[in-house]
This record gives C-alpha cells, sequence and structure tokens, in this order.
C-alpha cells in the first residue's frame, strides 16, 4: 500500500512539474502513441548534437534525415557516430532480439534529462519513432531557417507505440491536373511527418495519361495534353478544334524511379493506378482502337468539359471514355502497360481504378453483344466482371496483386482481387464477406476534395466533409471481421485543384483525423484532444510554409422556419471554447459585436449575416458573409 502511495505521487509531481514547465507547449504528437508516460525532468539539445547510429545503413540514413532539421533550426554543430561517448546523445537503436508488440513498425522512444534513446525492431520502427520525438521539440524546429533564442527542449516520456492497421494511405490524384516530382515530394514529406506509409497515385483517367510507357508513346504525345481552362471544371465549354494542347504533363519512367526511391527513403510504398475500363478517354484519344466506338477517332482528352450525363439513377456517357472489353487489342494494351508498370513499382499491388463505368456505348455494341453471347454473359455488370478477370491475369502474370474500387465486386469479385471501398462501407462489408482484403477508404469519412466548411466560403463541390467527420471514421464495422480490413485511406480527386498550394489546404487537416484514425489505437482517439493537437500543428506548419484549412472554426449553419415567414438560424461549432459575433447589416462584426447565445430569428429586412468566431478573445476563424436568400434555400421542405 506504502509503495503504491509513493508510486503513485510520484507520477502525481512528474504530471505536475510537466503542467508547470510545459504548460504552454503540452504533448501534441500526431498520430497518438499506444502508450505515453510522462516521467520527471526533460530533455535539453546538446551544443553539440550527437546522433548514435550503430552500422546499420538505414539507421544512419533516417540519422541524416533527422540531423537536417536539427542543424538548420538550430544551428548547432551535429554528427552521427557508430557509438556515442558523450552525455545527452540521441541514440537509435535495432533491437538485438525482436519485440513482438513493436512489429516492423513500432518503436519505444524514451526521453531523460541524460538522453533519448529510440529503439525498434525494424528501421521503419526508428523512422516513425523520429517524427515523434520531432513533435516533442519546440515547434521552430518545423522550420526552414535559423530559429534563434529558443530554448531546445523535450518533456521527459516513455513512450511505446505501434500502428492500429499496415495500410495507411493517401490518394493523389495527378491525372485531372498534374503535378511535377518536386510537387508530389513536398507532398510525401508531409506524409511521412504523420507516418501515413501508402501513396496511392491516381496516374491515368479522361484528362491526361500521365505515366510514360515506352512501348505506347502515344499516351504520352497525345494523351497527356489538353487544353487549359479556368473556372469551373465539367462546365467547360468544349475547346476549339484550334486551341493549343499544351497543358498537362507525364512522369518519365526516370521520375517514377526517383519518386519511389524518394519515399521508400521515408518508408512510404507506392500504389500505381491505371483507371479501366471507364475513365479511359485519354488512353482512346491516344489509341482509338481501343474503343468499342466507330467516332473514338474524333476523341480527344478531356479539358473539363461535361462528357457524363449524371443523373438519379446513375450515369450515362456523352463520349464513349471506355475501353472496349470485347477487343482483343484492348488486353495486349494492357500487357504492355502493366508490364512497364509492375517493373517501376516495387509496390506487390496494381490498382486497376474499375470505378464509374458508364455502359451505355458497350450496350449498343455488336461486338460486346458477340462476347456476351460466347461467354454466356447475363448483363453489363457481367461484363464488367468478365474484363476484371482478365485485367486480374494479366497483373499477376507480372508478379503483382489486383486491388480496385468496390465497382469491381458487381458481376461477380475476381478470384484474389483486394478492395478498395469508396461508396461508403457496403463493397467493403460484402467484399469481407467474402474473405477479401478491403481498403476502406469512404467519402463520408474520407474525401478530401469535399468541402470543408460552409458551402458559401468554400470552393464549391457536392458535398461536405467537416474535420470532425473525418476524425469519426472507423474502418472496421460491425460484424465483420477485421482481419479482412487491411486499412484504409483518404482520398485528393483534383478535377477542381489546379496548384500545391489549394491541394495542401484541401488535404491538411483532415488528413491528420485520417492519420490518428489508422494508426491509434481505436480507444486511445478523443476529439477534444485531437483539436487541440491540429492546433499545435498549425504552429508548424505554418513554420514549414503548409498552407491548410481552419474551417474548424467556421460555424455551421442550420436554418429551419419560424412561424410563416420567419427564418430562425442555429449556429454550430466543432471545436469548444469558440464565441461567434455577428451582424445582419453592412459591417463587419469583430468581438464588440452581439454574441451568438441562441438561435437567431432574421430581421425581416436583412439581405446578409455576417459572422466571425473567436477564442480566448483573438480571431480564429474567417468571416463568412452569406446571404439570407441563401439560407433560405437551405430550409428542408
Amino acid at each position: 500500500m506504502i509503495v503504491h502511495m509513493k508510486k503513485s505521487l510520484l507520477i502525481f509531481a512528474a504530471t505536475c512539474f510537466y503542467l508547470i514547465n510545459y504548460g504552454q507547449r503540452p504533448i501534441s504528437i500526431i498520430p497518438e502513441p499506444a502508450v505515453i508516460t510522462l516521467t520527471q525532468g526533460s530533455y535539453t539539445l546538446p551544443r553539440q548534437i550527437v546522433v548514435q547510429v550503430g552500422t546499420n545503413s538505414e539507421v544512419r540514413q533516417i540519422a541524416t534525415q533527422l540531423l537536417k532539421p536539427l542543424a538548420q533550426t538550430t544551428g548547432y554543430p551535429v554528427a552521427q557516430v557508430a557509438k556515442a561517448t558523450m552525455p545527452n546523445a540521441i541514440k537509435l537503436v535495432l533491437n538485438a532480439k525482436p519485440v513482438k508488440t513493436l512489429g516492423n513498425e513500432g518503436y519505444k522512444l524514451t526521453v531523460a534529462p541524460g538522453g533519448v534513446t529510440i529503439q525498434a525492431n525494424k528501421a521503419a520502427g526508428i523512422f516513425y519513432g523520429v517524427q515523434s520525438f520531432l513533435q516533442l521539440l519546440p515547434k521552430e524546429v518545423a522550420g526552414k531557417t535559423l530559429a534563434k533564442n529558443i530554448v531546445w527542449t523535450a518533456p521527459a516520456v516513455s513512450i511505446t507505440d505501434y500502428p492500429r492497421f499496415g495500410w495507411r494511405g493517401l490518394m493523389f490524384d495527378v491525372s485531372r491536373h498534374f503535378f511535377t516530382n518536386k510537387e508530389v515530394m513536398d507532398f510525401i514529406d508531409n506524409m511521412a511527418v504523420y507516418k501515413f506509409n501508402l501513396l496511392h497515385l491516381h496516374l491515368t483517367d479522361d484528362e491526361g495519361w500521365r505515366i510514360e510507357i515506352k512501348g505506347l508513346p502515344k499516351l504520352t504525345t497525345i494523351g497527356a495534353w489538353n487544353v487549359k481552362k479556368v473556372g469551373t471544371f465539367g462546365d467547360f465549354i468544349p475547346p476549339a478544334d484550334n486551341e493549343p494542347r499544351n497543358y498537362g504533363g507525364f512522369f518519365t519512367q526516370n521520375d517514377i524511379k526517383e519518386l519511389v526511391k524518394y519515399a521508400s527513403d521515408r518508408y512510404i510504398n507506392i500504389l500505381p493506378e491505371v483507371d479501366v475500363p471507364g475513365h479511359s478517354l485519354a488512353a482512346i484519344a491516344s489509341y482509338p482502337q481501343l474503343s468499342c466506338t466507330e467516332s473514338a477517332n474524333k476523341y480527344k482528352v478531356r479539358s473539363g468539359e461535361k462528357i457524363m450525363d449524371w443523373h438519379d439513377h446513375g450515369f450515362t456517357a456523352l463520349v464513349d471514355n471506355t475501353l472496349c472489353p470485347a477487343n482483343e487489342n484492348v488486353y495486349e494494351f494492357l500487357d504492355k502497360v502493366f508490364t512497364e508498370v509492375a517493373q517501376l513499382f516495387p509496390f506487390e499491388y496494381i490498382h486497376m481504378g474499375g470505378d464509374e463505368c458508364a455502359k451505355n456505348f458497350w450496350e449498343k455494341s455488336e461486338a460486346v453483344k458477340q462476347l456476351m453471347a460466347t461467354e454466356k454473359l447475363k448483363n453489363m455488370e457481367e461484363v464488367q466482371s468478365y474484363f476484371v478477370n482478365r485485367v486480374e491475369k494479366i497483373v499477376e502474370s507480372k508478379g503483382k496483386k489486383l486491388i480496385g474500387w468496390d465497382e469491381i465486386l458487381e458481376g461477380g469479385l475476381a478470384p484474389n482481387a483486394m478492395v478498395m471501398s469508396w461508396r461508403g462501407m457496403k463493397g467493403g462489408i460484402e467484399a469481407a464477406k467474402m474473405g477479401h482484403g478491403v481498403v476502406m477508404s469512404p467519402t463520408t469519412f474520407a474525401y478530401l476534395d469535399y468541402m470543408q466548411g460552409d458551402k458559401a466560403v468554400e470552393p464549391p463541390v457536392y458535398a461536405t466533409l467537416r474535420l470532425n467527420t473525418a476524425y469519426s471514421f472507423e474502418p472496421v464495422p460491425e460484424g465483420v471481421d477485421g482481419k479482412y480490413i487491411k486499412g484504409g485511406q483518404a482520398n485528393l480527386w483534383t478535377e477542381q485543384v489546379y496548384n500545391t498550394r489549394h491541394l495542401q489546404y484541401m488535404v491538411w487537416p483532415r488528413a491528420l483525423a485520417t492519420a490518428e484514425t489508422l494508426w491509434s489505437p481505436k480507444e486511445k482517439k478523443n476529439w477534444k484532444n485531437f483539436a487541440q493537437k491540429v492546433v499545435a500543428n498549425f504552429d508548424r506548419m505554418d513554420l514549414q510554409e503548409v498552407k491548410y484549412s481552419r474551417s474548424m472554426f467556421d460555424p455551421e449553419f442550420k436554418v429551419q422556419r419560424n412561424g410563416n415567414d420567419g427564418l430562425q438560424v442555429e449556429m454550430l461549432t466543432e471545436v469548444s471554447g469558440l464565441d461567434i459575433y455577428y451582424s445582419f447589416d453592412n459591417s463587419f462584426p469583430d468581438n464588440f459585436y452581439p454574441k451568438y447565445q441562441k438561435p437567431l430569428i432574421v430581421p425581416t429586412d436583412a439581405s446578409r449575416l455576417k459572422v466571425v468566431t473567436y477564442k480566448n478573445g483573438k480571431p480564429v476563424g474567417k468571416q463568412i458573409d452569406i446571404t439570407i436568400a441563401d439560407l433560405t434555400s437551405r430550409v428542408k421542405k
């Protein structure tokens, strides 16, 4: 009993010490570690930073990556040695005997006044331990220049950490708008900080073919280029024949090799996606014989004009953007493509897309009708399943495994395919119950192209995904054997994303929610704690020059009728402790204006509502200016 009381008092004292000394800089590691215990004291970086690395070449490389930010922000001399002899060293240690709980990616981080030790079974674990250690240091370590007058301390802690899922991904669509090697590398750098290990590159679509296939040169001489348009993607006027097709680009095979190496050095695999049989207009514009349609010779790479008719019962193609499943040339084409793709990407899977395949042109094709008769296929879904099975055999012949969007379930799933469930969780549940591996990536929680806040101030897209909703993502549905859920990922489609600054705005901070969901134990997730950590990470992102959204501070509007003619507006917030100030006139509210306390009744003659949020007396959200007409249109009928 006495021993227990002494232990409790020591823990209490250590906690108090932490609160007193680090009250202004709480521990804000994202994703949340599995086990974190505060101990007494703190660690201060010595003015000669030494990292002990042993003899392992991977660990030496990780040490180099660690020393670079330490050197440029502290200005201290740095060195790595096989064995440290001086105090206060940072030790990176591979376990001589593996610790089972750590697996291949886990680590144990011990920060004490006398030094720092990161232990792991594999080098990947050392790398992730380094990311956590850097998040314990002052935010200035994330900067790109020398930071002056900083006390370079980290709280004394003991962390044992390991991931919940092995597949922790982000999808980057480089087809709708092309991004350079440097921009993709910057994306990889940001992923690595938060322990993502899978970059899914969407390399082909109607708007561009982005990977060099040496055996099929037209894919990049023709298929990688369209007409630059500015405005709202999907509603552009079709380009004239004489408009230059010089907007786009592609990755050479050397570019791909460089990206694969760069990602691998940060313990990230790259999953290549070649989207077929739909979304294939860039390929058809390059090689019209791949289509079932005679008019394919007239087709051009899409520049953002309307090519699909979306309606209540699905969608109909206005232009045939599908490969022909009844054409043997298509399978020869795909064999060439996947041969080269498989040689470039070491990752065990290749993604075949398979989504949103319009079948109205197939229905008119005599060749498809003959295929159905020969193969005894009853409907268009079974025709697509026939195609998927053929593609799986091609992919497997290259020593790879097949994964596709959940439409590949329709008409029967290929024998060994893994499913990426995007249309909610239903497809993933179905595949898991069939014994297939699943990556959960539902629109409802993981689509980063969706609006982050109110549509009055966000780039308009057809749906909204707020940060707290993204954080509520649970990849393993009830009643499903968790062993089939390999993990999850968030997806950034770039129809409306034209440059890397807007890309960052759409990804962060929602990808932080995905990172914590996929790494941290389910029971460790806590929205209030996470929201506080996000704010702390904003300071680091500012120093990294990463653009992010502050929509978590913006209110959500709920509108209803108050009597026959009146309008009532309720404002909800994601983050606790926010104060909302508003005006109905033409002026701009600040914290001297009326404070929102209860649902507002809109004055009869008001034409606009303006709101702004404050926290601890300081403005934190953008000003939202919304018309009363807009609010009225949101009343449920």
